[in-house]
């Protein structure tokens, strides 16, 4: 059975009221419900909030890890890892398939590693696993995300890569990192995530409609290798936003302020604030200012059918298809976050991702020896 937790939100240091308890969130269906906690995986909601925290109820027992491919370092890592959590944890350890056969070619004593073989298996494998490592930088973490078409475990990131946004705990101090997450109660950063599908207009029927992608950071619509501007028709629940015309579009979760939003000139916003970014790629206008939307609408954007060319759309970094015109993409907050550890708490960690990882307002201090007001 899953190990259960809960989670409270209150100042730092503190713990909440039970009167101040609002509602109750299963990870069984990924519906918010007032009903009793039931034994299976729950997590409690408490108003008022500042840190969030995790406390286990019951001890985890499976742990899947994801690491990042072709890197020497992360490879040797995952093997140390591997053997303290099975050796002095006790825990059963899941990875990849491409994973599993690396470390048998490497040595036969882990052979204790499991990992599954398509991915109805590890759909079946989900409701087992408590937590999740990875050894990487963001992109692995994305990528250990977009693995669950649902509920989410709690994600541990490792530090291992190019960026940091994400991933807060730092290699060298694993054990000591672990030993406390496993232990907890820990804080944790609840990340958002976009659900979205694409309406086709060849399609007739509801059941060809395209199923849901989830994504973690933004889905993007550009233009791709066409010469034309791109022109798309933008709702926000049924009532007409706006007629994006230049490169494209980004719609990006909170979590992803700081991806390719950012640099299209989007605002930094904590990951934690509910909301949708609407940023606009090279717009041929000098008053299209980006627009953080609330969490709870629906955005459509559409192809015109008079368009002069398609436009291309990409999840995440991944999977681009193919908008033809008529063809809309519509996009809403996912049900299920993404929690991911915190070394010290959540706005700690944002504020010193983006000092470290982009220097962040640096600048030389004015010297104080300069002339004064009299």
């Amino acid at each position: 059975m899953q190990a259960s937790f809960k989670l409270s939100w209150g100042c730092k240091g503190q713990q909440a009221n039970d009167q101040h308890k609002k509602e109750i969130v299963s990870f069984e269906s990924g519906n918010i419900t007032t009903a009793d906690r039931s034994s299976k995986q729950v997590w409690t909601i408490v108003s008022n909030a500042a840190a969030i925290s995790l406390t286990w109820e019951t001890s985890p027992q499976t742990v899947i890890i994801f690491t990042k491919p072709n890197s020497t370092s992360v490879r040797l890592l995952s093997v140390e890892m591997l053997r303290w959590l099975r050796e002095h944890k006790g825990l059963n350890v899941y990875v990849e398939p491409r994973v599993k056969a690396e470390l048998l070619a490497e040595s036969s004593s882990l052979d204790f590693v499991q990992t599954w073989e398509d991915d109805k298996e590890i759909s079946l494998l989900h409701p087992m696993i408590d937590l999740v490592i990875t050894l990487g930088g963001d992109g692995t973490v994305l990528w250990a995300a977009s693995m669950f078409k649902g509920p989410v475990p709690p994600i541990v990131p490792f530090s291992m890569g190019s960026l940091g946004f994400m991933t807060p705990f730092h290699s060298e101090q694993y054990r000591d990192c672990l030993e406390a997450v496993l232990k907890g109660p820990i804080s944790i950063t609840l990340r958002h995530r976009l659900q979205c599908h694409i309406i086709r207009d060849k399609a007739r029927h509801d059941y060809e409609t395209e199923e849901n992608t989830l994504v973690l950071n933004e889905v993007t619509i550009d233009r791709g290798i066409s010469s034309y501007l791109t022109n798309l028709e933008c709702y926000c629940d049924n009532s007409f936003v706006t007629c994006v015309q230049g490169d494209g579009l980004i719609l990006s979760t909170t979590s992803g302020s700081t991806a390719y939003s950012l640099a299209a000139g989007g605002s930094m916003v904590h990951p934690q604030v509910p909301g949708i970014l609407f940023t606009p790629i090279c717009p041929h206008s000098l008053s299209f200012r980006p627009l953080i939307l609330p969490d709870h609408v629906t955005v459509r954007v559409q192809v015109p059918f008079n368009s002069r060319s398609s436009a291309w759309v990409s999840f995440d970094g991944k999977g681009r298809k193919q908008l033809e015109a008529g063809d809309a993409l519509v996009c809403s907050i996912a049900p299920w976050p993404v929690s991911t550890a915190c070394q010290v708490e959540s706005t700690h960690d944002f504020l010193r991702s983006i000092h470290d990882g982009l220097h962040w307002n640096l600048r030389k201090t004015q010297s104080s020896d300069g002339p004064r007001d009299t």
